[in-house]
Parts: structure tokens; C-alpha cells; sequence
């Protein structure tokens, strides 16, 4: 009988490796934490230079937007190389079923919130923006996380708050910007560090 026990857990396990993708590494989550503190940092010293008068067509605008998407292109990078690294020392490929489908379900509320925040910024909407990114990756973590680490699912609800309490305040967006995206990300990239990565 005990056999017949341990036998149905190890398939129980064998069929939740298999419908999980469970090489997201913990540091990048860190460095990517990093990234958008340092990107914050950098919009806000804009910000202060030009006393908040900031304007659509204006060189800073630009700037903070390249800012923005330097952010964004160096986070897939980065979280795109730890992965794949922590997914060769566990002998599996990086793009397989599963994570196919966590990347189809993590962008469908990504890209839906990303044009949504341009058609804001196009209607001068600018106070919406940063509760509007939050919220939509927020959702985008919820939607992912049934594919991989339970984490991912906390990190999403988290943002979602954020981005709500936001909305009331939009006077500091960039502020709630970088303390779901920054250190949020720090904290869960720590937590999935030290209770996943360290054990390979």
C-alpha cells in the first residue's frame, strides 16, 4: 500500500514538471528590479530639471520614453539569458511546450496593456500611464504564473494593488512605478533566489 502511495505521488510530480516551467531564475528578477530603480531615478531627475513641464513633443519626453524602452529591452535580455542558463544546468531547453504556452498567456495582458498605455499617452492621458503598466503586468504575472513558479502569481497581485492605489494618486505614478516594478522585483527576485536558484 505504501508503494501504491508513493507511486501516485511521484506521477503527481512528474505531471506537474511537466505542465511547469520552473527554470524563471531568480536573479533576474533582481537585476530587473535594478533596472527599473535606475530607470526611475533618471525620469525623475529629468522630471526635476524641467520642473515637471514635460511635453509630448518635447526632447525630454523622447528621452524619458528611450529611458522607458531601454528599461524594458534590457529586462527581456537579461531575464531572457539567466533563464536560459538556469535551464541548461537543469538539462532542459528554454523554449519548449510550456513555456510557450506561459510566454502566449504573459503577453496577451502585456501587449494589451502596453498599446492601451500609448493610446493614453497619444490622448494625453499621461497620470493613467503608470497605474495602467502596473495593472496590465500585474495580470499578465497572474495569467503566467499557472505555468511556472507560484511566485510569479504574488508578484502579479502585488502589482495589481500598486497600480489601483495608483490611480488615486496619480501625482506619484513614477514613485508607484518604481516601487512595484523596482522593488518589488527585487524582493520576489530574492525569495525565488534563495528558495529555488541556490539549490541547483
Amino acid at each position: 500500500m505504501e508503494n501504491y502511495l508513493k507511486d501516485i505521488q511521484d506521477i503527481k510530480k512528474m505531471m506537474d514538471k511537466s505542465s511547469q516551467f520552473l527554470s524563471l531564475s531568480g536573479l533576474s528578477g533582481i537585476i530587473i528590479g535594478i533596472y527599473a530603480l535606475a530607470g526611475a531615478y533618471a525620469i525623475r531627475e529629468i522630471a526635476i530639471n524641467n520642473q515637471g513641464k514635460i511635453f509630448l513633443e518635447s526632447y525630454q519626453f523622447k528621452l524619458i520614453v528611450g529611458i522607458a524602452g531601454l528599461v524594458l529591452l534590457l529586462s527581456l535580455l537579461t531575464g531572457y539569458i539567466l533563464t536560459a542558463r538556469k535551464a541548461k544546468k537543469q538539462g532542459e531547453t528554454v523554449w519548449n511546450s510550456t513555456s510557450k504556452r506561459l510566454a502566449i498567456n504573459f503577453l496577451i495582458p502585456l501587449v494589451t496593456g502596453g498599446i492601451f498605455a500609448v493610446l493614453l499617452m497619444k490622448n494625453h492621458y499621461y497620470g493613467l500611464i503608470a497605474p495602467i503598466t502596473l495593472i496590465f503586468y500585474g495580470l499578465a504575472c497572474v495569467n503566467g504564473s499557472k505555468y511556472t513558479l507560484r511566485g510569479l502569481r504574488y508578484l502579479g497581485l502585488t502589482n495589481i494593488v500598486i497600480g489601483l492605489v495608483a490611480t488615486n494618486y496619480m501625482g506619484y505614478g513614477l514613485q508607484f512605478w518604481a516601487l512595484g516594478f523596482g522593488v518589488c522585483h527585487i524582493l520576489y527576485g530574492s525569495v525565488m533566489h534563495f528558495k529555488y536558484d541556490r539549490k541547483q
